[in-house]
């Protein structure tokens, strides 16, 4: 189910403000929301003068960017299904990249059941969770649905301890 222009506008305006917030070179990049689903998300970095290395494509950091935010919204998007009572990081990051990316690129990270069952695992039980994750980096406008980049994440969950008060 593909998200309504409305829905995409309003997806795209609560990212800028977590960017804004708690990470501004996600802002800085340029991310934005191209679709979400149950099982996918999509986020597109766009090739601009800032994301460009010295031979016109993308830049590896801002490719970096791309995948992160890809999936870390899969992860903020369960988080808030949770009511944020979990605290969630990426431990480590691999990039195989194919091809030069020279135009606006897309960040498509299909791994939400995953996600879902770490958190789920982590409320449970309270540990420490890691889940793998994989995103697809893919320039339509250049090679159609053909990766440029693949990325393996391993997002670390832990539920967060209750509140001490008085």
């Amino acid at each position: 189910m593909a998200l309504t222009p409305f829905q995409r506008f309003k997806y795209n305006l609560v990212l800028r403000f977590i960017a804004a917030r708690d990470i501004p070179l996600i802002g800085t990049a340029g991310v934005r929301i191209v679709d979400i689903d149950d099982e996918r998300c999509t986020i597109r970095v766009p090739l601009k003068r800032r994301n460009k290395n010295h031979l016109g494509s993308m830049y590896f950091g801002a490719l970096a960017i791309g995948a992160d935010a890809a999936g870390g919204l899969a992860a903020l998007l369960e988080n808030r299904r949770h009511g944020n009572a979990v605290n969630f990081v990426f431990q480590d990051f691999h990039a195989d990249f194919l091809k030069r990316p020279e135009g606006d690129t897309h960040f498509t990270c299909a791994d939400l059941a995953a996600v879902r069952g770490a958190f789920v695992e982590t409320m449970r039980t309270g540990e420490r969770v890691s889940a793998p994750l994989r995103v697809i980096a893919t320039t339509p406008s250049k090679f159609g649905n053909e990766p440029v980049a693949e990325f393996r994440l391993t997002l670390s969950v832990k539920k967060r301890p209750p509140r001490q008060t008085g």
